[in-house]
């Protein structure tokens, strides 16, 4: 496995492979790696001859209350594990690189719409920084491929419209949302929940999974969210929200724009100090249930 700091080494390795057409994937990620960030490593080594992943913790995307400072850095055994499943290059610049004027004097890039709500009316200014240091990291590794998380489904959103918009030449595969044993969507910041924290967290997906219950049976949408939001409030969540959308623009739901469409439930609260994130997505049909009554 080749560890590389600079973008001259990165350069040369990729041109190596590309003389060879090698087709290259790239999972980017902001290190602490845990199963979740595996399986999206081992879905992009079945698409593509050489896996790059990337280990950065962006600074754009922290607004200065959140956890930039504190966030797990555990580079020794992060490439430890990539190097045990076979990744072909670890790219880990520092931020000199990425921005080489400070991040805040960066050119940057926003995806209108998208980065502005559900999650981005919590946290102003994330998705702008997202979608700025994954554009910068395309532009240095340039992938064919490259491979995101589901559980940050709105993210994965926004990054599919930024290579849309921008026509870039890569295909955004979305992998799906590993979990612990008890339903809890894994991430790296479950490591901050404490032992009763950690074993309360996991009410947050058995939530989503009866809000999905009420609504397949007929349950008013509005309904459904607020009696999920009440029950997790009740439960010690500090709830941000929990909404049901439909999955390719996150439009609000209704029986009659979404009838036997995609949709997914949103949620994000705070345990503690930790905030959660989670997803839940079926098929909205609600003329079955007006027939069942």
């Amino acid at each position: 496995m080749l560890v590389c700091k600079e973008s001259s080494r990165l350069c040369s390795t990729l041109s190596a492979w590309r003389r060879q057409d090698e087709k290259i994937a790239f999972v980017p990620t902001m290190g602490n790696l845990h199963q979740g960030h595996l399986s999206l490593i081992t879905l992009a080594q079945k698409k593509a001859a050489r896996v790059v992943v990337s280990i950065y913790v962006n600074p754009l995307q922290f607004s200065p209350d959140e956890d930039f400072a504190s966030y797990p850095r555990t580079l020794d055994d992060d490439l430890e594990k990539l190097k045990n499943i076979g990744v072909d290059l670890v790219f880990i610049p520092d931020t000199a690189l990425i921005y080489p004027q400070g991040e805040q004097q960066s050119c940057f890039v926003e995806v209108p719409v998208l980065s502005h709500i559900i999650e981005g009316e919590f946290r102003p200014g994330f998705f702008r920084g997202v979608a700025t240091v994954v554009l910068k990291l395309f532009n240095m590794v340039q992938p064919d491929i490259a491979v995101f998380g589901e559980k940050d489904f709105q993210q994965l959103l926004v990054i599919r419209q930024m290579v849309n918009d921008l026509l870039l030449p890569i295909e955004i595969i979305g992998g799906e949302t590993k979990r612990e044993a008890d339903g809890l969507a894994m991430s790296s910041r479950n490591n901050y929940l404490s032992a009763s924290e950690r074993k309360n967290s996991r009410l947050l997906s058995e939530t989503l999974c009866l809000c999905r219950h009420q609504i397949e049976q007929g349950m008013a949408i509005a309904q459904a969210e607020e009696d999920s939001v009440k029950s997790l409030q009740g439960y010690g969540f500090v709830v941000d929200y929990v909404t049901l959308r439909e999955t390719t623009a996150l439009t609000a739901v209704t029986a009659e724009n979404c009838d036997n469409t995609d949709v997914i439930l949103l949620a994000a609260v705070k345990m503690g100090k930790t905030r959660l994130i989670d997803n839940l997505k079926f098929v909205y049909k609600p003329h079955i249930n007006q027939a069942k009554a």
